[in-house]
């Protein structure tokens, strides 16, 4: 009977160590809006319009992140805007202007609904998608 106590706590300790150790809450774009001002807004502009105070001196113009919904038939392309994001393998970081944000990031992951499919997503992007598709105008 000892013994079935010790392991019946043993276990429920665990289990809270466990839960203590996730964060259950998905991002929301809040969060994704925080990350857009600390690391998009330089180049894209605090809407979003591709108008960021250093967009004129770059090589290619920042997309008008609030047109991927018109661009894409009228639904958010959260596939592809993840791809490009996360770091799009089929372009190599010499052939984009934008930085990739993947590496570090995979270690925090989501499971985010990406075309019908729950995909493992960086918690900060799929933050972060949620406030693109926000603002799609």
């Amino acid at each position: 009977m000892r013994s079935f106590f010790s392991i019946t706590v043993s276990l429920a300790l665990v289990a809270a160590g466990l839960v203590a150790c996730t964060d259950p809450v998905m991002p929301d774009r809040t969060d994704g809006a925080a990350f857009f001002a600390d690391n998009c807004v330089a180049c894209h502009g605090a809407r979003g319009r591709g108008n960021g105070a250093f967009a004129d001196g770059l090589q290619a113009r920042p997309a008008n992140l609030t047109t991927l919904s018109r661009r894409n038939g009228g639904t958010f392309p959260s596939a592809r805007a993840l791809s490009y994001i996360y770091g799009d393998p089929e372009q190599s970081h010499l052939a984009r202007v934008m930085p990739e944000f993947g590496g570090a990031m995979a270690q925090d992951l989501v499971p985010v609904e990406i075309d019908g499919v729950l995909t493992p997503t960086p918690r900060v992007l799929a933050g972060l998608l949620a406030y693109l598709e926000s603002i799609q105008e």
